[in-house]
């Protein structure tokens, strides 16, 4: 048994022996635990990834005549102001108003760590103590009195893996995932991740000193959505901004998906007994990650299939007897430089180590939203479709499009699939045009559908998305059981 206090004495002293997590896995393995509990004195974890749920509390000093902002932009990106007279909070994933996904928070947060000046704009009513009623001036970080990051989530304790099952390209946090599993995206550290390598949070709490951005922070409790009981417990943590450097925080634009912050932490984890040491030298092939469908868009979307950390840094995985390619939304390179810097901090007696006040809970559990309204499904509001098969002449479709007083005619294959669809736009165009063939000439390949099970609200998405006002409905077996309109889902409205 070592204590904390022995451990930084040796810090002190200069002879504390310490190793990144990747080290403490080959030393365990070649020596056992019980020599790497007595030789190893810190084992040091890091992650590197997208934060989205980052932002930065932002005190700027009171102007003259004074001002309370009521709302404010810097360089365009809107701050809360609903905190005090001078006092904002800058999201990370706010986008800007000007410029969208392109430029956000993150950016915002990026300029200031880097140095850069940037606009600050607000506005206010104005009130006796507070007269001033607009301001635009220029602030750098070291003009503003504090500028304090906070985490709610961080450092996941391991993270799902995305791929995609649907017929189209899907555009998400987790990155671009192509079609009928063309594809798997991964976040996480794996065997560097500090909650995996404390998986009883036996060192980890509030108090404990950290490394964020690449300055020193703390853990501040439990993480948003802290799930321990099934493994993907998260940390709250706090750092200096003006203490940070843009080594370890980039601001990050997902394509098509919205603006994010990579932020880089590293958690040293005292070796204080052998069971330490053996939770320390967790090794990526131990750490299983469930491969998630985000084709189903659902609270609870499917696992495809259970891998590890291992398979996936591999850069492919088996789905459904097909290797698919794989590649990751986090850097562990990244992760494994500040695991190592962390390491040298320590060794130069550069970073003390302290203990959590308070430990994170082992029994938080999670809970989805509350909601009082009822969740309407396609199934509910889609009607009957009436459907074609591709030897259908365009006269003969004509007649159906008019005798069934439809705008739409899903078009099947022999064996009932979908593989098509016309509109009667497509039926005008083709008589104007003299076609007098079979509907394979002039139908649509390429469909957008949605599923019986899905609701409303992701028909009216694709409708919106797509500029369409119609969706074939189909089952797993891709047969056309029904048809959902931009008319059915108007008057769903108009009901409600």
């Amino acid at each position: 048994m070592k204590t904390l206090s022995e451990i930084n004495r040796k810090i002190r002293e200069g002879n504390v022996c310490v190793v990144t997590a990747e080290e403490m896995t080959s030393l365990v393995k070649e020596h056992g635990a019980e020599e790497a509990a007595k030789e190893v004195d810190v084992v040091t974890t890091a992650t590197f990834g997208t934060m989205c749920s980052s932002g930065v509390f932002l005190n700027f000093g009171h102007s003259d005549p004074p001002i309370r902002m009521e709302r404010a932009w810097l360089n365009d990106v809107e701050a809360y102001t609903g905190i005090a007279a001078v006092d904002v909070y800058l999201g990370a994933t706010q986008p800007s108003e000007t410029r969208g996904i392109e430029y956000g928070g993150a950016h915002v947060i990026e300029d200031l760590v880097a140095g850069k000046s940037v606009e600050l704009r607000a506005i206010s009513s104005g009130t006796d103590c507070y007269p001033r009623k607009e301001i635009i001036t220029e602030v750098c970080l070291e003009d503003i009195n504090q500028a304090i990051l906070i985490n709610p989530r961080n450092a996941y304790q391991k993270y799902i893996a995305a791929t995609n099952s649907s017929d189209e390209v899907l555009h998400t946090y987790m990155g671009t995932l192509l079609p009928n599993f063309g594809n798997v995206t991964f976040s996480g550290a794996g065997a560097l991740s500090p909650l995996s390598n404390d998986p009883e949070y036996r060192t980890l709490g509030i108090g404990t000193r950290i490394l964020v951005g690449g300055g020193i922070g703390y853990i501040i409790g439990e993480g948003t959505q802290h799930d321990p009981k099934r493994g993907y417990g998260t940390l709250m943590v706090k750092g200096d901004l003006k203490k940070m450097s843009t080594n370890y925080l980039r601001a990050a634009s997902i394509y098509k998906y919205g603006v994010s912050l990579y932020l880089g932490i590293g958690v040293p984890i005292p070796i204080l007994d052998e069971k330490l040491a053996i939770s320390t030298a967790i090794s990526d092939e131990e750490i299983p990650v469930s491969i998630v469908d985000f084709g189903v868009q659902r609270r609870y979307r499917p696992s495809v299939k259970i891998t590890n950390y291992a398979e996936l840094k591999s850069g492919k995985v088996e789905i459904n007897g097909e290797e698919v390619k794989v590649s990751p939304i986090s850097s562990y390179y990244k992760a494994r430089e500040i695991a190592k810097e962390l390491k040298k901090m320590i060794e130069r007696g550069e970073f003390l180590l302290t203990a959590p006040i308070e430990r994170l809970s082992c029994d938080m559990e999670l809970k989805p939203m509350k909601q009082t309204e009822k969740l309407i499904l396609v199934r509910n509001v889609m009607e009957k479709a009436e459907v074609i098969s591709i030897n259908t002449t365009i006269k003969e479709a004509a007649k159906m499009i008019l005798s069934k007083r439809v705008n739409h005619l899903p078009v099947v294959s022999s064996e009932g699939k979908l593989i098509g669809i016309i509109t009667s736009w497509d039926i005008s165009k083709a008589v104007a045009l003299g076609k007098t063939g079979k509907v394979e000439e002039i139908m649509t390949r390429k469909v957008i559908t949605v599923s019986p099970n899905d609701p409303i609200h992701v028909a009216a998405r694709k409708l919106e998305q797509y500029e369409i006002s119609a969706l074939p409905v189909i089952n797993e077996h891709r047969e056309v059981v029904g048809m959902i309109t931009s008319e059915h889902l108007s008057k769903l409205v108009a009901r409600r």
